[in-house]
This record gives structure tokens, C-alpha cells and sequence, in this order.
């Protein structure tokens, strides 16, 4: 660790770069999900779809000593309407990268192709209230998105805990920007995401946000009003949550 600072509730740490930054960020986890199961006999965990995750999701895997079949798992988005196998789909992602590598007790996949996007969102609601989340790990938009709660669809006080939302072009060509489609003609305009309530009920935050492309949104972040226009300064509020950078994500971070 190079940095690390508090901006209101939100502990920040700056690493050399977004290798160090992802075994960090799953040291971290793994200690607090470990020290979770000797106090209670299953948790839930939200896990995050994108390639800024890669690093601490590769870490998470490799941890050992956590009893995997005693936790419950979630995704917090999902594109509607992409082919079943496709790759970007967010629940393959993480089959690929974590759900399908470890025993988890469940894993409840979120449906963007379900008849009914309505109904399908209420049953996701309903998991999440049967089985809350003790843990939450995610990353940030590059329009300061959390999950996909971009700025023109966030509320901070939503009554629902999944819906369907359209997502704006900043976003779509975040996609683009990834690697995750070739244009963005081909990035869906629609999605299921979590709300901001959802996620900011999960007890604890681990938050992964490495890379340049992220530095003004992680700038805006830390600096700017607590508001829907930049979604993810909510976390600002979160009573145990954890910012982890990279040198390139936290470039535009002045601290003096």
C-alpha cells in the first residue's frame, strides 16, 4: 500500500498498482468473510461483473480456509436480452471467473431474457430479503455507476431493490471502452441492477477501482456533493466500507 486516507465513512487504499490492489482487496474479504462464519452458520455475498474485478476475484479463489458451502451468492446486474451463452452476460462472467470454481451453498442468477423483467426483478427482491447480504463487492462506472445505477436512474432512497433500467451512452461505451463488445451498437440499452439501497445494506463494502479510465470517476467520487448525480459517493455514507485504487485509478485524487 502507497495510500491510505478517510473521506467521511469511506477508508480508501492506494496500491502500486491493480496486481497489488486485487490481492489486497481479497485478503480483505476473505479475512471478513472467514471471521463472518465463525459468528453466524451461512452468509450471502454480492459479487460485481467486470473486468475491473478480475484481479480480486483471481485472489478470492485461491484463498484458502473459507468454507464456500456455507455461502450464499449473488450478482447485482445483468444485461436483457443477450444470447444465453454469451459471453458478456454478467452471470457467465462470474461462472466463469468464481461461481463455477468454488462450492458455494447457492448461487442465484439474475434472468435479462425472463418473459417477464417485472416478475423477474421482484424474485430477485424477494432472495435478497430472505437471504440479506452481509457482504457486498463491487466497483465503480466510469460514470460513477454502482452496479447499474447510472446517474439518471440512481436513487438513493428507492423503493425497490432490483428494477429495470435503461442505461445512458457514458455507460454503454464503458463497455466498449472494456473490451466487453466491439461497439456500442452491440452493448444492450437495457439491464436489471440492484438498486442503491441494495447494495448499501450489505454490512460491509469492498470496493475495486483500478485502472485510468477510472480516475475521474474516483476523483468525483471522493470530492463532489453526496448526490444521485454521482451515484457512488454514497459510499461516502457507508459505516464499514473500503475503496481499494490502483496509481492509475487515484490519479486524479488531491489530498493536500
Amino acid at each position: 500500500m502507497i495510500e491510505k486516507y478517510k473521506i467521511d465513512e469511506l477508508n480508501v487504499q492506494v496500491y502500486e498498482n491493480r496486481a497489488l490492489m486485487g490481492e489486497a482487496a481479497a485478503k480483505a474479504t476473505s479475512e471478513r468473510i472467514r471471521q463472518l462464519l465463525k459468528e453466524k452458520e451461512t452468509i450471502n455475498i454480492i459479487f460485481a461483473a467486470a473486468p475491473s474485478q478480475n484481479e480480486f476475484l483471481e485472489n478470492l479463489t485461491n484463498e484458502k480456509e473459507i468454507d464456500w458451502n456455507r455461502i450464499r451468492a449473488f450478482h447485482m446486474d445483468e444485461y436483457v436480452g443477450l444470447d444465453l451463452d454469451a459471453p458478456q452476460r454478467f452471470g457467465n462472467f462470474l461462472k466463469d471467473r468464481i461461481f463455477g470454481k468454488l462450492p458455494f451453498k447457492s448461487v442465484f442468477y439474475l434472468d435479462g431474457n425472463a418473459a417477464d423483467l417485472d416478475e423477474e426483478c421482484s424474485r430477485y427482491a424477494e432472495l435478497l430479503k430472505k437471504y440479506p447480504a452481509e457482504i457486498v463487492c463491487m466497483g465503480i462506472g466510469e460514470n460513477a455507476h454502482i452496479a447499474f445505477n447510472d446517474p439518471h436512474v440512481a436513487d438513493f432512497n428507492d423503493p425497490y431493490l432490483v428494477k429495470v433500467v435503461d442505461l445512458d451512452p457514458e455507460c454503454r461505451n464503458q463497455q466498449v471502452n472494456d473490451g466487453c463488445f466491439k461497439s456500442i451498437e452491440e452493448v444492450p440499452s437495457k439491464a436489471l441492477t440492484l438498486t442503491i439501497p441494495a447494495l448499501m445494506n450489505a454490512q460491509y463494502a469492498f470496493c475495486m477501482v483500478p485502472g485510468k479510465t477510472k480516475a475521474k470517476a474516483v476523483a468525483n467520487t471522493l470530492n463532489e456533493k453526496i448526490s444521485e448525480m454521482y451515484p457512488s459517493t454514497i459510499l461516502r455514507r457507508h459505516p464499514r466500507a473500503v475503496l481499494f485504487l490502483d496509481k492509475d485509478s487515484a490519479a486524479h485524487i488531491d489530498m493536500d
